[in-house]
């Protein structure tokens, strides 16, 4: 009879026990789970470049004149928040380049363009927007801004290597050479630009001569008769 009691005893204690082990495991798989669905988002918000082409006549359209540049830009911000999923729709965390609003103001706040072609990507928790097809004009103003700030970061360069005391000779001529370079590149640059110039000038004469009516307006090509002396 002992033995029998200790059997059942020693089957009552591994009984006791399976629950909690299985309460163990069962935790232990949850907590799995809970990981994988917290690491599953981060490995699908891939934060990438995304491309748009926005709209802007059907909204803009029933807004006054003097305000349809305004409501063209908020349009945008409403657009990429809806795209980009910004779940607060806070407009404040869009942040247009200053050559989109330029090219939305271009024509005046009375004239915005129908649709705008844009670039975005996240930088933090903000969402910063470009110009896709920047207009010559402003590419331009661009290249001329970026090659100021460029000027500015040599300046404050050469300062700091001025304060310096220099007791190589090499170090110098290095300097004289990087000096050379970089105005052979600003006479390459302006080369090009007077290039483009040249032949858009050419298209558009090309295009007038196309374009031109008959009649009156068309120059003459015979020779005015004179009149014979007597």
């Amino acid at each position: 009879m002992t033995e029998k009691k200790q059997t059942e005893k020693v089957e009552e204690k591994k009984t006791a026990e399976t629950p909690k082990e299985k309460l163990k495991e069962v935790e232990k798989e949850i907590k799995k789970e809970i990981e994988k669905k917290i690491e599953t988002p981060k490995k699908k918000e891939v934060r990438e470049e995304k491309e748009f082409v926005i709209p802007l006549r059907e909204k803009c359209r029933p807004t006054p004149r003097y305000k349809k540049a305004k409501k063209a830009i908020k349009t945008i911000k409403e657009f990429l928040v809806r795209h980009m999923k910004i779940y607060d729709r806070d407009l404040k965390k869009i942040k247009l380049d200053r050559y989109l609003n330029e090219s939305v103001w271009a024509r005046g706040i009375k004239k915005p363009p129908a649709k705008i072609k844009v670039k975005a990507y996240w930088e933090g928790e903000f969402v910063r927007v470009e110009l896709v097809d920047v207009p010559n004009k402003l590419k331009f103003k661009k290249a001329r801004e970026e090659r100021r700030e460029k000027k500015a970061i040599e300046v404050v360069g050469k300062k700091k290597i001025s304060e310096q005391p220099k007791e190589n000779k090499e170090e110098k001529n290095i300097e004289e050479k990087f000096e050379e370079i970089e105005k052979e590149k600003e006479v390459k640059e302006k080369r090009a630009s007077v290039v483009e110039a040249g032949k858009q000038m050419e298209k558009s004469l090309a295009k007038q001569m196309k374009h031109q009516k008959g009649g009156k307006t068309r120059a003459k090509t015979k020779p005015i008769r004179v009149a014979l002396e007597k």
